[in-house]
């Protein structure tokens, strides 16, 4: 937790964001390791409203934790699913936004 306080919240957004992607990219029959990505995801968001002061900011990040809750609790990968609890992600702050074209081409 200390150490994860030490980032600000656009470098929060973006290594949770990055796992979102390291998920995305697993093969259709990887279930377990996409399994293993989104509980890391779930954690660093957990870290993140730990942390994030301001009450709207971590009420809306919880509310994108239950999309992801939703995606870890499929049993089979739905990608479309996927992209756009990413996309939403990505437009949380100006910094990860800008990441959006890139990420998600």
């Amino acid at each position: 937790l200390e150490r994860w306080e030490k980032f600000g919240r656009e470098e929060q957004i973006l290594m949770i964001a990055n796992e979102m992607h390291r998920a995305g990219k697993l093969p259709p029959g990887d279930s377990e390791r996409r399994k293993r990505a989104y509980e890391r995801v779930l954690r660093l968001v957990d870290l993140t409203v730990q942390v994030q002061a301001r009450p709207a900011f971590r009420r809306e990040l919880l509310r994108w934790r239950d999309l992801v809750a939703e995606l870890y609790l499929r049993s089979e990968h739905d990608p479309a699913a996927h992209r756009a609890a990413l996309r939403a992600l990505l437009h949380f702050t100006p910094r990860s936004a800008r990441q959006a074209p890139l990420i998600l081409r």
